[in-house]
């Protein structure tokens, strides 16, 4: 070959390299899949949810509508557990604690109330995120079953302390104050979703509320047992309501056209989503016997507007069932799993944590100082004195008191239920020591009533230089080695941590506790 026909040769060779490599490139960006419209921030709402449940089968789809929804890997939706409390405060391992509904209701301070939920929803955040960060699957979420707005009338019912009493206009006004403090004001993005329950005409007996029919006349249901939560949807904003166990007026309340189509949707323009109190939905079957079979129950309720079945993991097959018989359409079981990716979308579960503000709260928002102090001026609000003959308040001076009460120095009484655990408590008891520490105070339960709880009473603990309680101290490791990472009066001994950390110096895991301190009966006892 000639050099000219050598270097003819390398252009050839370089062409060629030049139309290989653009043809290479060509190649690259047409296999490689644009990113789905739902994990596109930009997008919107609507076409974001349609996007992506468009890609789910039939069965993908139901396993979303129980409350411990299935991770979907194909589709990068993870496992979610719907089922959260947060009554008055988060009910999950350590957490502020506030007064019960029904103490809230008697501070007459909607204010007040707001600031509560803004507390609670923002320790839900903080448990959520760590959650998150350790990978804990049962951590906490960011839908809670709360308010309670049931009309408090029949105390037959005994969970009246969950409510905010029998009136409608101050449960509707502390229902609003505590939505709107829970999901906050951001304007695209929900700080955690509140559900008000149990929709509605919650009545009778507990025992019964799986086959009772509540026959209720229309004025009456519209002037009594709905302005709560008309306001809380209509003002507040709610992003979830929970529908009831009973039947209203023949129908059950999981499957009730005038309360969920009527006036939730109709009247009221509810765009959130529906969750059944758990178990309704086959009570519909069980209790009511308003259906013959468990797939036309479901089928009944979501037709209805009950989209969320609290229930078993495995009533999500009666939804396929439903469908595949007939008694269900795919685009009505298609509306009900929309509305839930609406609410976890709107919570920026599919978004970059760092365009959700929300996002940004830290672990060290839970059960902070400030939230402990709005939780004690609750508790002084909540406080009602009904007559006083002047001997209140009692004199510094005073000398003796005796304080005579079952529940005097019960704690488990002070928080109630639907409750996390605080990070310390003050029993009645032990605020009237505090308060006159130069009287002799002197208890005695003066009966049994109710006496629960503690195996140890913190009555008959002290320290030993004095103070109710024991010594605690708490070290890393289980072998109680070194120097402990916080020394503390604990009042009583019977802690019940949930997965929660023991204190945070120690964390959840692998510490040790050395208490110390004198034990003084009472009484002589088996």
């Amino acid at each position: 070959m000639t050099d000219r026909g050598g270097r003819r040769s390398w252009f050839l060779y370089l062409g060629f390299f030049l139309i290989s490599s653009s043809a290479l490139a060509q190649n690259q960006t047409t296999s490689a899949e644009p990113s789905p419209a739902y994990l596109d921030p930009a997008v919107s709402l609507d076409q974001r949810v349609h996007d992506l449940v468009s890609r789910m089968t039939l069965e993908e789809k139901a396993s979303q509508l129980v409350h411990k929804s299935a991770a979907i890997p194909r589709l990068e939706v993870p496992a979610y557990n719907w089922s959260n409390e947060a009554l008055h405060g988060v009910a999950s391992g350590i957490a502020t604690v506030f007064p019960e509904p029904i103490g809230l209701a008697a501070t007459f301070d909607a204010a007040l109330v707001h600031e509560i939920g803004t507390a609670i929803g923002t320790e839900a955040r903080a448990k959520h995120h760590e959650a998150l960060r350790t990978g804990d699957p049962s951590g906490v979420g960011l839908d809670f079953w709360a308010p309670n707005l049931n009309i408090f009338r029949d105390p037959r019912w005994g969970r009246g302390q969950e409510t905010y009493g029998e009136d409608p206009f101050l449960t509707a006004r502390m229902g609003v104050a505590f939505v709107s403090g829970m999901q906050g004001e951001d304007g695209k993005y929900l700080r955690v979703i509140a559900t008000p329950k149990h929709y509605a005409v919650h009545s009778g007996p507990e025992p019964v509320r799986h086959f009772f029919d509540v026959d209720v006349s229309k004025h009456d249901e519209q002037d009594t047992y709905l302005p709560a939560f008309r306001a809380a949807v209509v003002e507040g904003k709610a992003g979830s309501v929970m529908c009831v166990y009973n039947s209203v007026n023949g129908e059950p309340g999981c499957a009730n056209s005038f309360l969920l189509e009527d006036q939730l949707r109709n009247k009221w323009k509810f765009g959130g989503y529906v969750v059944s109190d758990c178990g309704a939905v086959s009570d519909i079957l069980r209790g009511h016997h308003y259906t013959n079979t468990s797939a036309a129950a479901a089928a009944v309720s979501m037709k209805r507007g009950t989209d969320l079945d609290c229930g078993n993991s495995n009533d999500a097959a009666r939804y396929v069932e439903a469908v595949k018989r007939g008694l269900l359409q795919e685009g009505e079981l298609d509306r009900a799993v929309k509305r839930l990716f609406r609410a976890r979308f709107a919570l920026g579960m599919f978004d970059p944590p760092e365009k959700v503000g929300y996002s940004q709260i830290p672990a060290s928002a839970n059960n902070t100082e400030e939230h402990r102090k709005l939780a004690l001026q609750a508790a002084w609000e909540s406080m009602v004195l009904l007559k006083n003959d002047g001997i209140l308040p009692l004199p510094q001076s005073t000398k003796k008191i005796a304080v005579v009460a079952p529940l005097a120095d019960q704690v488990d009484v002070i928080l109630g239920n639907y409750n996390g655990t605080p990070s310390r408590a003050t029993t009645v008891l032990r605020g009237i020591e505090k308060e006159f520490r130069a009287a002799r105070v002197t208890f005695s339960a003066g009966s049994r009533f109710l006496r629960h709880g503690e195996p140890v009473p913190a009555t008959v603990l002290s320290t030993t230089d004095g103070w109710a309680g024991l010594k605690g101290e708490y070290f890393q490791g289980e072998e109680l080695e070194g120097a402990p990472q916080l020394v503390r009066t604990d009042t009583e001994v019977n802690f019940n941590f949930a997965g929660a950390d023991a204190v945070r110096e120690v964390g959840k895991e692998h510490f040790s506790v050395r208490w110390t301190g004198f034990l003084i009966p009472q009484v002589t006892g088996t």
